[in-house]
């Protein structure tokens, strides 16, 4: 198995190593079956990047898109998880539901763009809808399941020491289910990144999607390129936040070196099996 340092020493080899073939690309204006006369070197997109982090308007822009991602991916992280449970759980809302978000859920949700602007009245938080029904799916549909999935000894065991109903919920359902629920979290987030990029494109007035797009019309190229590196910075930085918070909810599940190992069978959650054991929750 390869040392942490020999890891870390090829992930930044393979970064410097598409840094250095973009600039010679760029450079030496490569024109072959893909053209890149027109391509911002690698030096004139950090230059350009530079002018730009000492701009009041940069940070502006960074902290709207923040804004509406964390708004829109908050709300549909706690709906997707209760109406995902809710009908992984219950036939009566199984039958109500279940068929309405399967024929919703391949709507892209940057058609529902005219949907935002008929029901909202600001941009804003059509925005922010656009960006809440891209995470809400991939939620729901992890969630539900991760649910169906749980272990049904685990509810058992519960059960047989006198636990109710949200006991299980609460000690063993849920628990069991973490690791299925930030797999659609950690869906969610990147899904979250393209749709309120493109709908910032389309209606926004102020963020990241909404500069790189005006750069674009304005032939200002390393303009975009700072805009599509801000994009993959803070896509990487939430989807890191997302992905630490899941490590820190599910401490008590066995890890490889490259992640979650798989849950030996019939072993209780930490909450459930202090459940059982009469113990806190």
């Amino acid at each position: 198995m390869s040392a942490p340092w020999t890891r870390r020493a090829r992930r930044a080899a393979a970064v410097l190593g598409a840094l250095a073939l973009w600039q010679v690309l760029a450079q030496f204006h490569v024109d072959l079956w893909l053209r890149f006369a027109q391509f911002p070197t690698v030096t004139e997109t950090a230059r350009a990047f530079a002018r730009r982090l000492g701009t009041a308007t940069y940070w502006q822009d960074v902290t709207e898109s923040l804004t509406r991602i964390v708004t829109g991916f908050a709300l549909a992280a706690v709906l997707g998880v209760a109406v995902g449970t809710a009908v992984a759980r219950s036939p009566l809302v199984s039958d109500l539901c279940e068929p309405l978000l399967e024929v919703l859920r391949p709507i892209p949700a940057i058609a529902l763009v005219p949907v935002a602007i008929l029901l909202f009245p600001s941009n804003e938080q059509g925005i922010v809808f656009i960006t809440f029904a891209a995470a809400f799916f991939p939620v729901t549909v992890a969630t539900r399941h991760a649910v169906r999935a749980v272990t049904p000894v685990w509810e058992e065991a519960v059960l047989t020491m006198g636990g109710g109903r949200w006991r299980v919920l609460r000690s063993v359902v849920l628990p069991g289910a973490l690791p299925g629920i930030l797999g659609g979290l950690s869906v969610a987030i990147g899904v979250s990144w393209i749709c309120v990029i493109s709908a910032e494109m389309i209606s926004g007035e102020y963020g990241v999607g909404y500069r790189t797009w005006q750069d674009y019309t304005v032939v200002d190229y390393p303009g975009v390129f700072v805009g599509m590196a801000t994009i993959g910075l803070l896509g990487r930085l939430t989807a890191t936040a997302v992905e630490l918070t899941g490590r820190r909810l599910t401490h008590w599940v066995p890890r490889t070196a490259h992640g979650p190992g798989p849950s030996p069978a019939g072993r209780l959650p930490a909450p459930a099996a202090r459940a059982a054991s009469g113990g806190p929750s």
